[in-house]
């Protein structure tokens, strides 16, 4: 009987290393696409990664900065549904007159940028800051005007996390 059980488990395991070794070249696909995804974005706004300092400081493009601090702050509500990515996508045309794939990409890179701060609550103060360096107070009003549409997206219910957000930018930009 132990021996019957112990063939069984070889049998599993070697079905689910073979399951996982069939997936292994579409997850590869999927993550070499993503990479292009950030890639194509990032060449579209000139962004280049320079020396050992972060790529946030690296931004050169405030829209490009509003869009991730927009995608982080959807973050910081939980996961963001497609009808949200897709209400920041229209925000950013029509707040920051973008071009919709313009839009979207700006949407990449700064997805990117969030997760290279390590998430959406330091990636959403790096971003704040570096919109504030380079515009200075002429950024707040397109920044709040996007966040205001996600805001209302929200039907007014913003998480504790999106209202801290919302008070370190005007602890920011010293309002």
């Amino acid at each position: 009987m132990p021996f019957i059980l112990g063939l069984l488990t070889l049998i599993g395991v070697a079905y689910l290393w073979v399951m996982r070794a069939r997936n292994a070249p579409e997850m590869a696909r999927e993550l070499t696409g993503v990479a292009a995804d950030v890639a194509a974005a990032a060449r579209r706004f000139g962004f280049r990664r320079r020396g050992t300092s972060h790529p946030v400081e690296n931004l050169e493009d405030a829209e490009v900065g509003i869009a991730g601090a927009g995608t982080s702050f959807l973050e910081l509500g939980g996961m963001p549904s497609l009808e949200a990515q897709a209400a920041l996508v229209r925000s950013l045309q029509m707040r920051l007159d973008m071009a919709h794939d313009k839009a979207q990409g700006a949407m990449v890179l700064g997805r990117w940028l969030v997760t290279e701060s390590q998430g959406p609550q330091p990636g959403f103060s790096r971003l704040v800051r570096k919109i504030f360096k380079m515009r200075g107070q002429a950024g707040f009003a397109p920044l709040m005007q996007v966040l205001r549409d996600l805001a209302e997206l929200a039907a007014g219910t913003l998480t504790p996390r999106q209202s801290e957000a919302l008070d370190e930018v005007k602890i920011i930009f010293r309002l």
